[in-house]
């Protein structure tokens, strides 16, 4: 995935809204949804992205890629980070997480609705709702794979849990216990 695109996209839609300050965007796979950090804003989307098997190649649409973006403004500087949750080949045995491949004209509409979320969210402005819709391509209407899904795997995915309630629940804990985890393992780090 291309870093550059992105911010180079992030920058158009900016200067479209008139926004003056500076804004820089960077991959992060380390963002914990439900949780960012003290000061910073939260915005997740589902979106339309392709993938490909890095072992045979198969490749298979997605119109439920889940997309996180943390947030926030320090005086004229924002920052955003993105975590793109991955998926896996169903075909292959012992398949490793690919990375969604979005078409441009999708990153685009991804990023018009994270600025008006910037807007409302930093800069306490109503923009109003946009509601462009993402392009899709090829068939994708067969059912959700949440077996080689990981925003399913972490218990996240918000196409789960509106199957199914119990998941948000399930969800709670997970995230619960991933971030006593975490800070188990800073406390150790700190003793040493």
């Amino acid at each position: 995935m291309d870093l550059q695109e992105w911010a180079s996209i992030l920058q158009n839609t900016i200067e479209e809204h008139d926004i003056e300050d500076t804004w820089s965007i960077e991959f992060d796979s380390a963002i914990i949804p439900d949780h960012p950090a003290r000061g910073w804003q939260q915005y997740i989307s589902g979106a339309f992205a392709r993938f490909m098997c890095s072992k045979c190649k198969r490749t298979w649409p997605s119109k439920r890629v889940l997309v996180v973006f943390h947030m926030r403004l320090l005086e004229d500087k924002g920052m955003v980070k993105v975590k793109r949750y991955r998926q896996e080949c169903k075909k292959c045995v012992q398949s490793t997480m690919e990375e969604p491949h979005f078409k441009t004209e999708n990153i685009e509409v991804l990023l018009e609705k994270l600025v008006v979320k910037i807007l409302v969210k930093c800069y306490y402005k109503d923009a109003g709702e946009n509601n462009n819709p993402f392009h899709l391509e090829g068939r994708s209407d067969g059912p959700h794979e949440a077996a080689h899904c990981e925003a399913c795997k972490h218990g996240i995915c918000r196409q789960v849990y509106k199957s199914y309630p119990m998941c948000q629940v399930m969800m709670t804990f997970m995230v619960q216990r991933r971030l006593s985890t975490m800070q188990m393992h800073t406390s150790k780090a700190t003793l040493l």
